[in-house]
C-alpha cells in the first residue's frame, strides 16, 4: 500500500470518528432540553388546557417514569439491533414525540410526553456504552462532551420557553415543538455513520456476546445504581422546590427564580472537567469526597446558613449536583469491560435512577406539607448527600462489575 492510501485511509478514519463525535454531541443535547422546556410554561398549558395540577405535574413526572420503566429493556434491545440503530431509531420517536406534544388537545400531550420519554430513555441508556465501545481511551473527555452538551441546552431551553412561547407570539405548542428542530437535524447528522458504524462494531459485539454478568447480584453494580440514583433525586428535587424553599426563607419569586438558574450554570463546566479528571485517575474517591463535601455543606448553608451567603450555598450545591452527575456517568464505562457491560450497567443504573427522580419531589413535598417547613425535607436532602458519600466510596473502586465480590 502507497503512503498516499495510507494517509488517504487515515483521513477517511479521522472524518469518520469526527462525524460520530458530532453525532454524539448532537444526540445529547436532545437528551433534555425538550423536559427542561415544560416547566417554565407549565402554567400556560394547564391554564389553556384547562388540567388541574396535578396532571400538570405529570407532564414533568411522565418521562421519568418512562426511563424507569423502560431503561431496563433497552440493552435487550440493543443486542438484537445494534447500538447505533436504536440510538437511530430514538432520534425519529424523539421528533415523533415532540411533534405530537405540541398538538392541541390533552390527548396529544401526554401520548407524545410518553412516546418522547421512551425514546429518550434509549439514547440515556446507550450514549455510556457507544462512548465505552467507540472511544475506549478517551471516556473521560467524551463523557465531558456528551455532559455539557446534554445540561448546557438543558439550561438553554430552560431559560427560553417563555420568550419563545410569548416573545414569538406562538404559544405553548411553539415552545415545546421548536425543539423537534434540533432532533430533526440529529437524525441527519446520524444517518450516514448507521453503516459505518455497524461494521466497524460488529466484531466488538460479536466478542463479548458471551460474557453475560448478573447485575443485580453484582455488589459494585448496585453501589453504582444507588449513587446513579441518589444524585438524580437530588437534582429533581432541587429543580422542583428550590424557588419555594428560597421564598420561604424571604427571597422574591424573581430572585429565586434567578438563583436556580445560578444552579444551573454552575454546574456545567465541571459536567465537562469531573469526567476528564476521573478518566485519569485509577480510584475516584477523592473526587467522591470533594462532591459530598459540597453537597451537603451547600444544604446545610441552606437550613443553618445566612441569607447574605444565599448565592453561596446555591453555588456549592450546583457544583456538588455537577460532580454527582458526570461521576455517574463516567461509572457506567470505568466500571464495565466493554460497551455490552456498559450498557446494561447503565441500564440497570438509570431504571432504578430515574424511579428515585419520579417520586422524589412527591415525597419532599409531601414532607414540606406535613410539617409546614422545609427543615426536615432539607435533612433529608442532606441525609442524601451522605449516602452518595457511602455509595461513591464503593462505586469509585477501581475494579469491574464482572469481577467485584
Amino acid at each position: 500500500m502507497t503512503n498516499q492510501h495510507i494517509q488517504s485511509n487515515r483521513a477517511v478514519h479521522k472524518s469518520a470518528v469526527w462525524m460520530v463525535i458530532i453525532g454524539i454531541i448532537f444526540i445529547a443535547a436532545n437528551l433534555r432540553a425538550p423536559l427542561t422546556s415544560v416547566g417554565p410554561i407549565v402554567g400556560f398549558i394547564r391554564d389553556d388546557l384547562h388540567i388541574s395540577n396535578t396532571l400538570a405535574w405529570m407532564i414533568t413526572t411522565l418521562p421519568l417514569l418512562s426511563f424507569a420503566l423502560f431503561s431496563q429493556i433497552v440493552p435487550k434491545l440493543a443486542r438484537k439491533f445494534g447500538v447505533e440503530m436504536m440510538i437511530l431509531m430514538s432520534i425519529i420517536f424523539l421528533t415523533l414525540g415532540i411533534i405530537l406534544r405540541s398538538l392541541s388537545g390533552v390527548a396529544a400531550l401526554y401520548i407524545g410526553t410518553a412516546v418522547l420519554g421512551l425514546a429518550i430513555s434509549i439514547s440515556n441508556v446507550l450514549l455510556p456504552s457507544l462512548i465505552k465501545q467507540e472511544f475506549p481511551t478517551r471516556i473521560g473527555l467524551m463523557t465531558g462532551v456528551y455532559s455539557i452538551s446534554m445540561n448546557l441546552l438543558a439550561a438553554i431551553a430552560s431559560g427560553l420557553s417563555v420568550p419563545i412561547a410569548i416573545g414569538l407570539g406562538i404559544g405553548w405548542q411553539g415552545g415545546l415543538g421548536i425543539w423537534g428542530i434540533l432532533s430533526f437535524i440529529s437524525i441527519l447528522f446520524w444517518l450516514p455513520q448507521i453503516k459505518h458504524l455497524n461494521k466497524e462494531t460488529a466484531a466488538v459485539r460479536n466478542k463479548v456476546v458471551d460474557s453475560q454478568v448478573n447485575l443485580w447480584s453484582s455488589p459494585l453494580a448496585w453501589q453504582v445504581t444507588l449513587f446513579m440514583g441518589l444524585q438524580s433525586m437530588v437534582f429533581y428535587i432541587l429543580i422542583a422546590w428550590l424557588p419555594e424553599i428560597l421564598q420561604q426563607q424571604g427571597i422574591s419569586s424573581d430572585q429565586s427564580g434567578w438563583l436556580l438558574s445560578v444552579m444551573q450554570l454552575a454546574l456545567l463546566p465541571f459536567t465537562f472537567i469531573v469526567p476528564i479528571i476521573a478518566g485519569r485517575m485509577k480510584s475516584q474517591r477523592s473526587l467522591v469526597i470533594i462532591m459530598s463535601a459540597l453537597l451537603l455543606a451547600g444544604t446545610l448553608g441552606l437550613i443553618y446558613g445566612s441569607a447574605k451567603l444565599i448565592v453561596c450555598w446555591i453555588i456549592m450545591i450546583g457544583i456538588g449536583g455537577g460532580c454527582a452527575f458526570s461521576l455517574s456517568m463516567m461509572f457506567f464505562g470505568l466500571r464495565t469491560e466493554n460497551g455490552r457491560q456498559a450498557a446494561e450497567l447503565s441500564g440497570m443504573a438509570q431504571s432504578v435512577g430515574y424511579l428515585l427522580a419520579a417520586i422524589g419531589p412527591t415525597l419532599f413535598g409531601y414532607l414540606h406539607d406535613v410539617t409546614n417547613s422545609w427543615t426536615i425535607p432539607l435533612f433529608i436532602l442532606a441525609g442524601a448527600s451522605l449516602l452518595l458519600f457511602v455509595f461513591g466510596l464503593g462505586a469509585a473502586r477501581d475494579r469491574y462489575v464482572s469481577t467485584s465480590k
